[in-house]
């Protein structure tokens, strides 16, 4: 009884690690890749266009960050506040609702960047 008490807090903390190590892997295999052919096209001799030289980027991905961060914070929050359980010593872990604010705040930052750019670029 005791292993699965343990096993699965275990796995659902090492779960959201492991798609975050995967995802890095492949953007530094991407960009490895990327890199590696650019290498071999300027040891050709042919002139690269400043816009292969640039990591692409989408105009939106401070907006997805957001809302994806949002997402999360208002989710761990709302779980939080959502489950049942007590400590041994009495205290209720949806005291433990606090732990959505750094997500959900780091989010807004990232939704006023993308609307001040937005701006920006309109104005320019």
């Amino acid at each position: 009884m005791e292993f699965v008490m343990l096993f699965i807090p275990a796995v659902i903390m090492i779960t959201p690690i492991a798609i975050l190590v995967i995802f890095l892997r492949y953007r530094s295999e991407q960009s490895r890749q990327r890199y590696h052919t650019l290498l071999q096209l300027a040891e050709k001799g042919v002139e690269l266009p400043h816009d292969l030289l640039v990591e692409p980027r989408s105009a939106d991905t401070d907006r997805r960050r957001a809302l994806v961060l949002i997402g999360g914070g208002l989710g761990l929050t709302a779980m939080f506040l959502a489950l049942p359980f007590e400590f041994h010593s009495g205290q209720r872990i949806a005291g433990l609702w606090g732990l959505g604010l750094p997500p959900l705040m780091t989010g807004l930052g990232y939704l006023v960047n993308w609307r001040l750019n937005q701006r920006d670029d309109i104005r320019a």
